[in-house]
């Protein structure tokens, strides 16, 4: 018995070591050399001070800043630890009245825009965590950005236009905008 156990442990303690120290440490050391950004966290920095990441989306609800996508992940919106769908189907009531209930927020809070909503505006992302929105969904935000911040609607077309990124690599995905980043250009023309 005891020939048995000896392996078994030192099999274990060395495994242990390999896979619980050895190699995240590894992994780790090479990501900061080839991906310093992504394995920081992806961070938005600004003076000196973390913001927010470029993969989470932030709760923007004041009519003054560009609203992001509605987050699925409750009970506090883009909560990186509840990330999930809200799994409802396209024939769920729930989710016909939370899309109904989201649209009415938008209208009330610009009922001068006679525009169709944009879907993305109305309809969670499958994480619930999409820090982007679509050009049109941006453009769709305008006109209440502008009289919150008695700005023009050129100045704010321009400043959408600046921070619409392309298809990834040209082929992948469709523009899009990212929230976090035209807001805090927003807060920068107008302090």
């Amino acid at each position: 018995m005891k020939n048995l156990i000896r392996p078994a442990l030192t099999l274990l303690v060395l495994l242990s070591a390999t896979t619980g120290i050895v190699y995240p440490v590894a992994v780790t050391g090479i990501a900061r050399v080839l991906f310093p950004e992504q394995a920081a966290g992806s961070l938005i920095v600004q003076d000196g001070k973390p913001v927010g990441s470029a993969l989470i989306g932030q709760n923007f609800s004041s009519p003054k800043y560009f609203w992001g996508r509605p987050s699925a992940t409750g009970p506090q919106p883009y909560n990186a630890t509840a990330s999930s769908g809200s799994n409802q189907g396209p024939l769920n009531p729930a989710l016909a009245d939370a899309v109904k209930a989201r649209a009415e927020t938008l209208k009330a809070a610009d009922p001068e825009n006679k525009l169709p909503v944009p879907a993305d505006l109305v309809m969670a992302s499958g994480s619930g965590l999409d820090p982007h929105i679509s050009p049109e969904a941006a453009q769709y935000q305008i006109g209440r950005v502008a009289r919150e911040r008695q700005l023009s609607p050129e100045q704010l077309r321009l400043l959408v236009e600046q921070h619409t990124e392309g298809r990834q690599w040209g082929l992948f995905g469709e523009p899009r905008v990212h929230v976090l980043k035209l807001n805090l250009a927003l807060d920068a023309t107008r302090p």
